[in-house]
């Protein structure tokens, strides 16, 4: 359980490397401004800078797990280095507190000529562990990593997997105060990363701060009480995850100087107090406004993005005949219809369509394109107001769930974002003895003697 205890704080710290057009620039640049600082002459730079951190600060508490996620070159791994003290700040400064456990990169801490059972060793004496220490935890430590005989082979012919195994079963069963994953999770198999996160949960139960780097956005809603978004090297975001987790998916999929018309509302009319009034059966094509958020099931915690070329601009839901349920039970038809107005032309137009539970995994997702749907491609000329039908059963099992749409278009390879409503429709699935997780397959089942 996480307190609110800091076992990290990062005070202000950047870090700028250099690059080189000759070997002995960087030897001047290591010797001739200090003596140019105590001279109290101006400094010369021999190397350009390139500044992978600027200005991050954040803490992190007991027992918290905390997200960290961000393009590539957003400066993630360094920070970590940082954290570990592997690598100097520039400036600022950084303090923890307690054992610091790290998988920066696969087989980390590992000679590779030594055995597996030689640098189980090794590895965990450098963690601070004695040796006796380590023979009470060995077992543990071998039969969390499941790699059988290979345990007494050199490190140098494991594969990518193996190493990571190994290397995770020596950190995790340290029981550190703080654990730090560099993305080395993601080369393990479905069995072993479930067996990971579990340990992680575990780990976080018994008051391990744990820092997590990855690419994906569903192990970071799900496991993780906070996140961190770097861009550019600097603090982008911080605070929840799903929140961060969408800002983190527009930078990726968005366009940053699009992004501020919609999310800020300036172009966007909301309706007036009175624009309740239109039936909740009808969709308003003929208004001017948008009035998404003044119907029932309307969250208004959404997060909403693009750059206005279209809006959504109305929705209505449907199950078993009910207009605006507040909950429907499983087997209903659902019909969800949605208003869009076109403020341009806009070419080959994508209409995207998500549900999630309120942990923020997806359960279904699609879009136009991937159903081929060529009645979307026609609806794009400035001006327009467009209906859009979608039906599905439901198979949903018991639960809150929110449902993200999007319009979007496509440039070359660049996905351009016209209006991201994201979790802007909550509904709920009423409770079933039927079935347990988050689908119903409709399984049937037959016994023969």
């Amino acid at each position: 359980m996480s307190s609110d205890e800091s076992v990290i704080s990062v005070r202000n710290v950047s870090k700028c490397f250099y690059s080189y057009d000759k070997p002995h620039d960087r030897l001047k640049q290591a010797i001739v401004p200090r003596f140019q600082r105590w001279a109290g002459d101006q400094v010369t730079t021999y190397g350009r800078e390139f500044w992978a951190l600027r200005d991050v600060s954040f803490d992190v508490r007991k027992g918290e797990t905390v997200g960290i996620v961000g393009r590539n070159g957003s400066g993630k791994s360094t920070l970590l280095q940082i954290i570990c003290g592997t690598l100097t700040p520039t400036l600022g400064e950084i303090e923890t507190r307690g054992r610091i456990a790290a998988l920066l990169e696969l087989g980390s801490g590992f000679n590779p000529e030594f055995t597996g059972r030689e640098n189980v060793y090794l590895n965990a004496a450098v963690l601070g562990l004695t040796r006796d220490e380590v023979n009470e935890r060995f077992d543990a430590i071998a039969g969390f990593a499941d790699i059988g005989e290979f345990l007494d082979h050199p490190v140098k012919t494991y594969s990518s997997g193996m190493a990571v195994r190994l290397a995770f079963a020596v950190q995790a069963q340290v029981e550190p105060e703080i654990l730090v994953v560099d993305e080395a999770l993601s080369v393990g198999d479905a069995r072993f990363q479930a067996k990971c996160f579990e340990r992680l949960r575990q780990l976080k139960e018994n008051g391990t701060s744990i820092l997590l780097v990855t690419h994906s956005s569903e192990q970071v809603v799900t496991h993780c009480n906070r996140a961190i978004l770097l861009e550019k090297s600097r603090v982008e975001m911080i605070g929840e995850s799903r929140p961060v987790v969408n800002r983190y998916t527009d930078i990726l999929f968005g366009r940053e100087k699009q992004g501020e018309t919609l999310a800020t509302g300036s172009e966007v009319t909301l309706a007036p107090a009175n624009v309740t009034e239109i039936p909740t059966d009808e969709l308003s094509l003929s208004h001017d406004v948008d009035v998404y958020s003044t119907r029932p099931g309307y969250n208004q915690h959404e997060y909403r993005w693009g750059d206005g070329g279209a809006t959504l601009t109305d929705f209505h839901l449907s199950a078993a005949g009910k207009s605006y349920p507040s909950s429907v039970e499983p087997g209903d038809d659902i019909t969800l219809t949605l208003a869009f107005s076109f403020s341009q032309q806009i070419i080959n137009p994508i209409l995207g369509f998500t549900i999630k539970t309120k942990e923020g995994v997806t359960v279904y997702g699609t879009n136009s394109y991937l159903l081929d749907c060529q009645e979307a491609r026609e609806m794009a000329e400035a001006g327009a107001r467009v209906r859009a039908r979608l039906q599905f059963k439901n198979r949903l099992a018991t639960g809150d769930y929110f449902i993200s749409i999007g319009l979007a278009s496509r440039e070359g390879e660049e996905i351009v974002p016209h209006d991201r409503r994201y979790d802007s429709i909550h509904f709920v699935v009423e409770p079933t003895p039927r079935l347990l997780g988050l689908i119903d397959l409709a399984l049937t089942m037959e016994i023969t003697r």
